[in-house]
C-alpha cells in the first residue's frame, strides 16, 4: 500500500466554491466578508471598515469571478468605477447569503497536522428559535450578521 500524505491542503477554497453555488442555486445573494488587512488583497479601501470589507460576488455584480485554490478574484464597478479585486483564500473570513445570513464563517486558526480542528467552520442554517425580531438600539438598521450554530 502506498504511503499517504501527512498533509492536506486546506479546505477552505472549496467550501467558499459549493457555499457560492449553494447561495445561488437558491436564487440568493453571495457576499464574502475579506480581511482587508491580510497581504495581497487588493479592493476599494473607501469601503473597508474596521478593517474588513463586504463583497457581492454575485453573477450581477461581478465578472469573471474565480474562487480558485489560492485567491478569489473578479471585476466589480464601485461606484461606477471598474475595478479589479483580489483577495487570498486565507483573507476570506465568510461566504453568505445577503437575504438571510446563512453561510459559513472560517475561523482564523489552523488545524494541527493529523488532528482535529481547534475551531471548525460553523454553518448557519435553520434553527428552532426562529429569527431575531429584536430591533435594534437607537433605531439603526440592523446589518446582516452570521451565528455559528452548534
Amino acid at each position: 500500500m502506498a504511503d499517504m500524505p501527512t498533509t492536506m491542503t486546506s479546505s477552505r477554497p472549496y467550501l467558499i466554491r459549493a457555499m457560492y453555488e449553494w447561495i445561488v442555486d437558491n436564487g440568493l445573494t453571495p457576499y464574502l466578508l475579506v480581511d482587508a488587512t491580510q497581504e495581497n488583497v487588493e479592493v476599494p479601501n473607501d469601503y473597508v471598515e474596521d478593517g474588513r470589507i463586504v463583497l457581492n460576488i454575485g453573477p450581477g455584480a461581478s465578472r469573471d469571478l474565480e474562487l480558485g485554490a489560492e485567491f478569489v478574484t473578479f471585476s466589480a464597478r464601485f461606484s461606477g468605477q471598474a475595478m479589479w479585486v483580489t483577495a487570498p483564500i486565507v483573507a476570506v473570513s465568510a461566504v453568505y447569503a445577503k437575504e438571510n445570513g446563512q453561510g459559513m464563517m472560517f475561523s482564523d486558526e489552523t488545524p494541527e497536522v493529523g488532528g482535529e480542528p481547534t475551531a471548525a467552520p460553523g454553518v448557519s442554517g435553520p434553527s428552532d428559535d426562529g429569527p431575531d425580531d429584536t430591533p435594534p438600539a437607537g433605531g439603526a438598521k440592523k446589518r446582516p450578521s452570521l451565528r455559528v450554530v452548534k
